[in-house]
């Protein structure tokens, strides 16, 4: 099969790891598309409706090829051998390995991102990140611990990218400190929460809350 049998699906599959390596130096806009075309032998007019709505569509695509090579980085049954707290850990680390090449274009895309009128989509993206990497944990959930999961870990990510775009150590280990730092609180959060259910206080303790303080945490 050559590229020029390729449905759109497949060509944004085929030029989303490559976007970055242009966008870093061109931005998320059409130009980096068309070099990343060029490199892959694909019609640059064709690649252009692959990207119809512009730098959200590329940062779609790449963040959708950070989740397959995570996936593959992580196979089910090297993920089944680990406590799920390090299955997490190690799905973030795995993330952050892939993206590491590429943090100029992770700075501007966060900035996109950041903008009001895309909230949406960078919701959007954080909950599906956060998705893929729980149901490759192996959750299971069904009821509302499902979403306070894939809730709570969105915001971990989100703030660990945060530090990582600017992380100059050596393998990036402020921000693994950081993200270590990060699940330590919400397992000492869902210690505190089941002693207080086991104590019948019935309480209801913030989701939100806890949230708020995950996504702008002293570093």
């Amino acid at each position: 099969m050559t590229t020029q049998d390729l449905t759109l699906d497949e060509i944004r599959a085929l030029l989303a790891p490559v976007l970055p390596r242009h966008a870093a130096f061109d931005g998320w806009r059409e130009q980096a598309v068309t070099m990343a075309a060029a490199e892959k032998g694909v019609d640059p007019d064709i690649a252009a409706l692959a990207f119809a709505d512009g730098a959200t569509d590329m940062i779609d695509a790449w963040f959708a090829s950070i989740d397959a090579g995570m996936l593959a980085a992580l196979p089910r049954e090297t993920l089944d051998a680990m406590p799920f707290r390090k299955k997490i850990t190690a799905l973030v680390e795995a993330r952050l390995t892939l993206l590491a090449p590429d943090r100029e274009a992770l700075r501007r895309a966060i900035t996109i991102l950041a903008m009001p009128n895309h909230a949406p989509r960078a919701a959007r993206l954080g909950w599906r990140a956060a998705d893929v990497m729980w149901r490759a944990a192996g959750d299971t959930a069904t009821d509302f611990a499902h979403y306070s999961k894939r809730t709570t870990l969105a915001a971990i990510y989100a703030a660990t990218l945060l530090v990582f775009v600017d992380d100059q150590s050596e393998n990036h280990a402020d921000s693994r400190a950081f993200l270590a730092r990060r699940i330590e609180g919400v397992m000492r959060f869902e210690k505190f929460k089941a002693k207080i259910k086991g104590a019948g206080g019935g309480e209801r303790l913030s989701l939100s809350r806890f949230i708020g303080r995950l996504r702008y945490p002293a570093v």
